[in-house]
């Protein structure tokens, strides 16, 4: 199953190692994960000359800090939903074509866009991470769902799901997603800050199932026998889909509104 999107990861440990509250080699870790050391890059080096890019991902954020950014806040975007985008156009593209982006909280307004390069064999696969860190408009304050509405919407729409994907039984139809659903169980193997808050991390972690079980839907058709229940079944999907993935910003963002 995937883990959660970089993005997520580097904005809930950002603020904290901002303000000083944890160590950025903690950050580092949490964030790359298996990756190769993640870089930072950017296209207009003239622009964001106080924060000495090219680099690397430790020493962006301390050029961050100097600028007096205080956090950076979690877009999630997709096609037909480029809310809480900042502009311009050129980097609301990027952002939508990478399906993450990060805005910075305080200080000038920057963007900072994941590339992401896969190497390997299918048997094991490495990722190389680009962070494209590019100038964009002052960001208009985007409206915030509360991490608590979230929950409640994230819950309330797996009750609604269940009975309209009942008839998949992933595990009767796939005999290899028993295995798959078992690691769900688990949780997500992400590192938190200390200073998360817990119903923060509890969302984070619900979200993270129900979009991995979305994953696994979509790899094909389960149970449905015609296209219409296969058309259904994908509504039910992308529904499910992007209340998880609100709730996930909302979850991840939600320590930006609580006073330090």
């Amino acid at each position: 199953m995937n883990p959660l999107p970089r993005a997520a990861v580097l904005a809930l440990w950002a603020g904290p190692v901002l303000s000083g509250r944890a160590n950025a080699g903690a950050l580092l870790r949490a964030v790359q994960g298996d990756d190769e050391r993640h870089e930072v890059a950017t296209a207009d080096a003239s622009q964001l000359e106080p924060l000495a890019l090219p680099g690397r991902l430790g020493e962006l954020l301390a050029g961050l800090r100097d600028q007096h950014v205080r956090a950076l806040r979690l877009v999630l975007p997709v096609p037909g939903d480029p809310s809480a985008l900042p502009g311009p156009a050129s980097v609301n593209e990027a952002a939508i074509e990478a399906g993450e982006c990060l805005v910075t909280v305080g200080g000038p307004p920057i963007a900072l866009i994941p590339e992401v390069y896969e190497f390997g064999s299918v048997y094991e696969v490495g990722h190389q991470v680009i962070w494209q860190v590019v100038d964009c408009s002052p960001p208009v304050a985007p409206l915030t769902t509360t991490v608590g509405e979230a929950e409640r919407e994230l819950r309330e729409a797996l009750l609604r799901a269940t009975d309209a994907l009942h008839d998949l039984d992933l595990a009767r139809w796939r005999p290899d997603a028993s295995d798959r659903i078992d690691d769900l169980r688990q949780g997500a193997d992400v590192p938190w800050p200390s200073s998360t808050p817990p119903r923060a991390v509890r969302v984070l972690d619900l979200a993270w199932r129900v979009r991995s079980i979305v994953e696994l839907a979509r790899e094909d058709d389960g149970a449905a026998v015609n296209g219409w229940e296969a058309t259904r079944r994908d509504e039910e999907l992308r529904q499910l889909d992007d209340v998880s993935r609100r709730a996930l910003v909302a979850a991840v963002n939600s320590p930006i509104h609580v006073p330090d």
